[in-house]
């Protein structure tokens, strides 16, 4: 791309997620005007975020936490409808009702340091773009984490993400083996036991928990995460310290022993899995990874903004190392109520940054 193709705006916001409609919203009402302020980028085909790329039986009443956008509440969805559907028209008719003017799909490839103190955006398939400051929203749906266990190139079966899940009909009468400690795992169980005989392994014991999952214990959650990121590590999600909820579904899923978890296996075979030690071995024909996700950052390496411990390390939503750069939809945020709390949080800080006269003078 020559510099005449660059275009120029205050704010870049890349990712329009949860995070990054909040942030663009609330952009939006701090006076940014979308094009000429303000550009909006993201990469998925449609609105809607992550959600809609979830499989079509997590329907919306299923949903662990589903907070409203600023500004639109979410109402009259109903539960028997798959969460992608509902979810998606909701943010596509929150982008409508803002204007908000999101460009999509577009792919950033990397965000570096531009001429005259910007960040030079650039993309693959929509030019390059010249910003004062980012608002990285990125999530981590892009980022499936899948462990690697001895053996596993040798085994016969299928293996497979919760990212690539589609229903419990795809393992119908098979044995499946599902991996992991989270919310997911748990759906995918009790969908699957329908049809299929099943075996949970886990890293850890789950911890379940009684009484809803509201605004207080939400905001313990964040805190929690978030002593990881000041201390530049990595985040770990927001659900791994929020426990699983105890419905009526995991309270009989419980009673019937399908989420009676064994320990972690300590290799794969041909045939299945197994546990060293006399642990035995267990037949599969599917294992499924539900082992959750890692955040989508590799387009902001050129900007060295890493710890030495591995993560990126935050002053509320403040890069240490850049203060150009705000993440949303990381550690912290990486959840439906930190989304719309960070979002404002990150607009708050931008324009303070676009307000310093030396950054201003750049």
């Amino acid at each position: 791309m020559t510099d005449v193709e660059t275009r120029y705006v205050d704010v870049a916001v890349v990712g329009a997620g949860q995070a990054g409609l909040s942030a663009a919203y609330h952009l939006r009402r701090a006076g940014f005007a979308p094009d000429r302020d303000v550009v909006v980028l993201d990469h998925s085909p449609a609105p809607g975020g992550a959600w809609q790329f979830r499989w079509p039986s997590l329907t919306y009443g299923k949903v662990h936490g589903m907070y409203d956008l600023p500004g639109l509440p979410l109402v009259d969805a109903p539960e028997d409808r798959p969460s992608s559907e509902v979810i998606g028209d909701y943010f596509a008719r929150y982008e409508r009702t803002f204007d908000l003017r999101v460009r999509r799909p577009v792919d950033v490839a990397s965000v570096s340091e531009g001429a005259g103190g910007r960040l030079l955006v650039r993309t693959r398939d929509d030019g390059d773009w010249s910003a004062r400051a980012l608002v990285n929203a990125t999530g981590t749906w892009d980022r499936p984490f899948l462990p690697h266990y001895p053996g596993a190139e040798t085994f016969r079966g299928r293996q497979l993400h919760t990212a690539g899940y589609r229903g419990p009909e795809d393992f119908a009468g098979e044995r499946v083996v599902v991996v992991g400690g989270g919310t997911s795992a748990v759906q995918h169980l009790l969908e699957i036991a329908e049809v299929a005989d099943t075996l949970w392994v886990t890293r850890r014991p789950p911890v379940f928990r009684d009484g809803p999952f509201d605004e207080r214990r939400g905001r313990e959650a964040v805190a929690l995460v978030d002593e990881r990121v000041r201390a530049g590590l990595p985040p770990r999600s927001v659900v791994s310290v929020t426990g699983l909820v105890m419905n009526e579904a995991v309270r009989r899923g419980r009673e019937s022993g399908v989420l009676e978890p064994r320990p972690m296996f300590t290799r794969i075979t041909p045939e299945g899995v197994a546990w060293d030690d006399g642990g035995g071995t267990a037949p599969a024909d599917s294992i499924l990874w539900a082992t959750g996700f890692r955040a989508a950052l590799d387009h902001l390496a050129p900007l060295r903004l890493r710890e030495r411990g591995g993560g990126i390390r935050l002053e509320g939503t403040r890069a240490v190392r850049d203060p150009r750069v705000h993440l949303v939809g990381y550690g912290p945020s990486a959840s439906t109520i930190g989304a719309n709390r960070y979002g404002r949080a990150a607009v708050r800080e931008v324009r303070r940054l676009l307000e310093t006269p030396a950054r201003a003078a750049g």
